[in-house]
């Protein structure tokens, strides 16, 4: 359920819906060729239409502004920001929290040998862990283990709690992506995945999506590491959001992520992750030198 009052979701984009006169909101048939910058072309979708409907927050020099990205512009309500020439990417939402959901993907139970969950299994990654597009992951010096997990995300739209899975579409925002950088030599899940630029997330929100149906990839440094669907994961997202709702409040702009497929591989200084899930976008990040 909803805590507070409950207002349509129309409304709460009104940046969207006030800029919808003044740009292009329709069908984009070709968005690869659309792209403003090297790093812009990664989030787009490479072979399907694509509705523009993307929120996104920017880093400028008087602080972040949040808008709709159409184009490498960002169009927010005091204005419109070039990509690049006038900021970055941050990370698309501000969270209390990040509620991921591990062993979601039957393939991820045989690579790790884990038993097959009866519910949800989850850890939590605090705000600290975020980092945006295009941003460096710093490699960890406590690690020699360094893995990452291509993983789709929602994000909470309103304060809210006890949700059934029919419920959960009211109270979601939209989708974005996340990596879970884990140091898997490190003892216990806190150790491994909660450290600071552990989840880089981004590049926006898309708000007209089903979770349930969306193709993935990943690619690292071109060789690709893991493909698959949302369909073959054990609890949908759904599902998922139901079970922590009965266990925790969300805030607006929490994150929830449903684990990733199998992951073969380390990554290492100088790699580049491209995480794609098809009609979102794709997560850009290298990895750097430690912090």
């Amino acid at each position: 359920m909803a805590i507070g009052s409950s207002t349509h979701k129309a409304a709460k984009y009104s940046v969207v819906c006030e800029l919808s006169s003044l740009i292009r909101l329709d069908i984009c048939m070709h968005p690869i060729d659309c792209a403003a910058s090297p790093l812009d072309r990664y989030a787009y979708s490479v072979d399907t239409p694509c509705v523009r409907m993307r929120l996104t927050r920017l880093a400028t020099p008087n602080g972040p502004v949040t808008g709709q990205y159409v184009d490498g512009v960002v169009y927010a309500d005091d204005g419109r920001y070039e990509v690049g020439r006038d900021g970055s990417l941050l990370p698309p939402c501000t969270p209390s929290a990040l509620y991921c959901v591990g062993r979601n993907f039957a393939d991820t139970l045989e690579q790790m040998e884990y038993d097959r969950p009866e519910e949800p299994d989850f850890f939590i990654k605090p705000p600290t862990s975020l980092i945006g597009h295009g941003e460096t992951i710093p490699y960890p010096t406590f690690t020699e283990e360094l893995t990452y997990a291509g993983e789709l995300a929602a994000v909470i739209d309103e304060r809210c709690r006890s949700l059934t899975p029919d419920e959960v579409p009211d109270v979601v925002r939209g989708y974005t992506i996340m990596n879970d950088v884990d140091a898997l030599d490190q003892a216990g899940r806190t150790a491994r995945k909660a450290f600071d630029g552990s989840a880089p997330l981004g590049p926006w929100i898309e708000t007209d999506v089903d979770p349930t149906a969306i193709d993935m990839w990943t690619d690292v440094s071109g060789d690709r590491r893991q493909e698959s669907t949302t369909e073959l994961m054990l609890f949908d997202p759904f599902e998922v959001i139901s079970f922590l709702s009965e266990r925790f409040t969300f805030s607006s702009g929490d994150v929830v992520a449903f684990g990733s497929p199998a992951n073969p591989g380390l990554i290492e200084q100088g790699d580049s992750i491209e995480v794609t899930y098809d009609g979102i976008g794709t997560l850009y990040n290298s990895v750097g030198e430690s912090l």
